[in-house]
């Protein structure tokens, strides 16, 4: 069902109905359900327990109904409940997150996936609301610097509350739950608040006592200052911090799954690396020849198995688990740009986890604590908070800020509390509300979408959520933006390099465009000026994992139309414009999208590109990643994208990741030495940002399962610890240059496929052309051949690349070209150059030697892999 529909049935719901009588009374055993459809007709297949299912699609719904529902009564015979599931008529289910509903007897509503037992009729009007909540009471203003925090007592009402109004002078504010937080306020000011509650019908309550509350000093700012520079020059090394290398013992800790996982016997605990540990490693990443890294989401997790750090739960604060005394976030920041490398930080603005964020918005769950769940549910502790580093008997921390064993004022869960009839992997009895949902009211629309991603290549796909555990932001909404782009400027002001977004596909491309991204390049304006902000580098992960141009013709769900900006106007409201955007673009189709030259040679010449269309976010290689089985698949995949993309020079290009291997791979690559060492050769020197997953480096952890939750130990994974490689010690020299080294690191860096590494990092860092040029295929034979160039000023490089195999290279610019790899010269005269080569893995870069842009000559020395 499209995100449209469900906003026009989530309008009617709150629409006076059709006066209809309700359902005549029923013999026992019989069952009227009312379902909520936009389609038309509507089936119902079912069957009664130990009874036969009707076939497929089943009967049709006619009974008489109202706007927006329609209605079935079923003989149940001697049941007294049955398995129900809806459709329409043309292969449309209700997936129901792939479950039947499990129905009883009376009148049942089903709508977006709740059931309501002994329901109401819902298409007898009810009486109208006039009735306002009562006055909010008890309200508390506390300052901290110049953020207010307020609190107060829940309002009733006969119906429901839907929200409160929070009047500071002129300016009211809005908030679902009885808390806000009010930041960015001036300090050292007075400022007066009175909280006023509102129903869904709009009746607003009295004002209940107004609290005043002086703000303190401003907030010391932390500042940093990013390194800059063209971030094409920079190849990447990715890292899970919390598995990189552990440097503090103190931090490390097991949470909830570290028996159950199989952590605890390998003395494992998932969180384990951290900041203090990257720092002592940093030169390792720099002997590698790396000059950038890719960490994991630094902001402060609080699910059970949180490690990956992407559950954020508290946007604005770093998790404890990675910082130590002396080894804190901005200590890594500042430490890193000494050394000359930069950090890439990963963010998240789709979702937040478990449950909710801290600040928004956080549901209150269903939390009995009887002989069962006493063990996961804590007592509650008055002015208590969560603090992962604090951990019960059983790997949990506090969570007794989240639970009440009663309904909330102001509850909206259905049902809150009663027996789902389903069991928990213990056979413990699960409960309406214990879980978060997003079709079970638990999180208000307002902030949270309502609703399960049901087609991938789908508009739900943008605005559903992923996973139970992955509360997804309602991202079109101000409140929500402002919460997110406040967050992350903070980590701009840290002085970090970029940003890699996680789940970027998942937020339509009119938000970012509109909304996220202009924020982010305005703050980074306003800290570092025009020209420094453009240094910053953007990529975002756009999931498309398929190996064709565009995701299964939705471009909407392609990688590369993110990197381009509206070429429309569309409604002022976020919600409609998404909508908009998403259907007037797919039936634009792939034929009528933006195509660009930035990223190819005219002839041999390099030209000026044309950013003037692009949106702010560069891109993650999806095609190449899918394709990187064969290296000769990844470099045909990838140039056949290029002229779809805004400039392909700056996306960022991987074999594997923390997610998948090529194709989709659940398994860590396992081609095999020579095939990493192609693979590497052709990363270094085709277009793009070269970047490497922690580890691969000596083949760590090749053709193990990347993820498998908690359900097997991490050190059996593709995301295993990787810090016995690295005890001892090591002193860069240079990039790609070791000075000093000892115990297991010397032995690490003494891998061939290290050495490899190293040397094509030098050559990279030596050839302007390999970091920043444009390319050509054209006059070029060869299986993986092509030339590159790259002119800025006094700077023109050129260069003939080919890998693994022999390339002609015909109409190029006479000269004397000599190879980066063996120091070999070659005098072209006839514009032509032949190479003989056939080595899997090996490489030649023959570079124009001119007066003012000598070339390098041979750049280190032979490896297995380059000589």
């Amino acid at each position: 069902m499209s995100r449209f529909l469900r906003r026009v049935l989530a309008v009617l719901c709150v629409i006076p109905l059709l006066v209809l009588d309700a359902p005549a009374a029923r013999a026992a055993n019989s069952a009227t359900v009312y379902y909520k459809t936009a389609w038309s007709p509507t089936y119902l297949h079912w069957a009664p327990t130990g009874g036969s299912w009707t076939t497929v699609p089943g009967v049709v719904m006619d009974e008489p109904a109202c706007t927006g529902w329609v209605r079935e009564t079923v003989d149940l015979g001697t049941a007294t409940t049955w398995q129900a599931t809806f459709n329409n008529g043309s292969g449309t289910w209700d997936n129901n997150s792939y479950k039947n509903y499990s129905l009883g007897t009376g009148v049942i509503t089903v709508n977006a996936g709740v059931v309501t037992a002994n329901a109401a009729s819902p298409c007898v009007t009810a009486p109208a609301d006039t009735t306002a909540p009562s006055a909010p009471t008890g309200l508390t203003a506390t300052a901290s610097n110049t953020t207010v925090t307020l609190a107060w007592t829940a309002s009733t009402d006969d119906v429901g509350v839907a929200g409160y109004q929070i009047i500071r002078g002129s300016t009211t504010l809005t908030s679902s739950t009885n808390g806000y937080s009010d930041r960015g306020l001036a300090a050292n000011t007075s400022y007066t608040y009175v909280i006023k509650a509102f129903d869904a019908a709009g009746n607003v309550s009295a004002a209940g006592a107004s609290a005043t509350v002086t703000t303190g000093d401003a907030a010391p700012v932390t500042q940093g200052t990013m390194l800059g520079g063209d971030p094409r020059k920079d190849s990447i090394y990715f890292v899970l911090t919390a598995r990189f290398y552990d440097g503090d013992t103190t931090n490390d800790r097991g949470g909830s799954q570290n028996v159950s996982s199989g952590n605890a016997a390998d003395n494992d605990p998932m969180f384990r690396g951290d900041f203090k540990g990257l720092v002592d490693k940093l030169d390792y990443i720099k002997a590698l020849g790396f000059s950038a890294i890719w960490i994991t989401p630094v902001v402060m997790n609080r699910s059970d198995y949180d490690y990956h750090g992407y559950h954020g739960w508290d946007f604005y604060r770093v998790d404890p688990r990675l910082e130590s005394t002396g080894a804190s976030y901005q200590d890594l920041i500042d430490t890193a740009h000494a050394k000359g490398l930069k950090i890439y930080q990963d963010v998240v603005y789709n979702h937040s986890s478990r449950w909710g964020a801290k600040g928004l918005f956080t549901p209150t769950v269903y939390g009995v604590r009887d002989s069962q769940w006493s063990w996961y549910y804590q007592e509650k502790v008055a002015g208590k908070e969560y603090n992962p580093l604090e951990e019960n008997s059983a790997g949990y921390p506090y969570n007794g800020d989240l639970w009440s064993s009663t309904a909330p004022a102001g509850n909206t869960c259905p049902n809150y509390g009663t027996p789902t009839g389903a069991k928990s992997k213990e056979g413990y009895t699960l409960y309406n509300c214990q879980w978060p949902s997003p079709t079970a009211s638990m999180f208000p629309s307002t902030l949270y979408h309502q609703c399960w991603i049901g087609n991938w290549e789908g508009e739900d796909s943008r605005s559903c959520w992923l996973h139970e555990d992955l509360a997804d932001f309602n991202t079109e909404n101000a409140t929500v933006q402002k919460y997110l782009i406040d967050a992350y400027n903070k980590y701009i002001d840290m002085g970090v390099d970029g940003f890699r977004i996680d789940t970027a596909v998942h937020i339509p491309r009119v938000t970012w465009n509109r909304r996220f991204l202009p924020a982010l390049h305005d703050h980074l304006v306003q800290k570092y000026g025009a020209a420094k902000a453009d240094e910053f580098y953007v990529f975002g992960e756009v999931g498309a994992f398929v190996n064709d141009k565009w995701n299964r013709g939705s471009v909407n769900h392609s990688a590369q139309f993110f990197t381009w900006k509206e070429r429309k106007t569309y409604s002022d409201d976020d919600v409609a414009a998404a909508l908009e955007q998403f259907n007037y673009e797919n039936n634009l189709g792939t034929a009528n999208q933006p195509t660009s030259t930035n990223a190819f040679l005219n002839g041999n010449s390099y030209h000026t590109p044309d950013h003037s269309q692009f949106s702010g976010m560069n891109i993650i290689d999806m095609r190449m990643h899918m394709n990187f089985s064969d290296a000769q698949n990844a470099f045909n995949n990838g140039k056949d994208s290029d002229d779809s993309v805004n400039d392909a020079t700056y996306n960022a290009v991987y074999v594997d990741s923390h997610d998948y291997g090529p194709n989709k791979s659940p398994t860590r690559y396992s081609g095999g030495t020579e095939a990493w060492a192609e693979n590497m050769s052709l990363m270094w020197t085709f277009r793009g940002i070269p970047t490497l997953y922690y580890g691969s480096e000596i083949e760590f952890q090749a053709g193990k399962q990347i993820d498998c939750g908690p359900s097997c130990p991490l050190a059996t994974t593709g995301r295993a610890y990787y810090g016995d490689n690295l005890t001892g010690s090591v002193t860069a020299a240079d990039y790609g240059v070791v000075s000093s080294a000892s115990g297991n690191v010397a032995t690490t860096l003494s891998k061939p496929l290290v050495k490899h590494l190293q040397r094509l990092n030098q050559i990279r860092r030596a050839v302007p052309a390999l970091q920043m040029g444009q390319y050509s295929t054209d006059g070029v034979s060869g299986s993986m051949a092509y030339k590159r160039r790259y002119t800025s000023g006094s700077v023109d490089s050129f260069a003939l690349i080919t890998v693994s195999g022999g390339a002609t290279f015909t109409g190029i610019p006479n000269g004397t070209y000599v190879d980066a790899v063996t120091g070999d010269r070659q005098v072209v005269t006839g514009g032509t150059l032949t190479v003989s080569l056939n080595a899997k893995g090996n490489l030649r870069v023959y570079v124009l030697d001119q007066t003012g842009n000598p070339a390098p000559g041979k750049v280190g020395a032979d490896t297995t892999y380059l000589k």
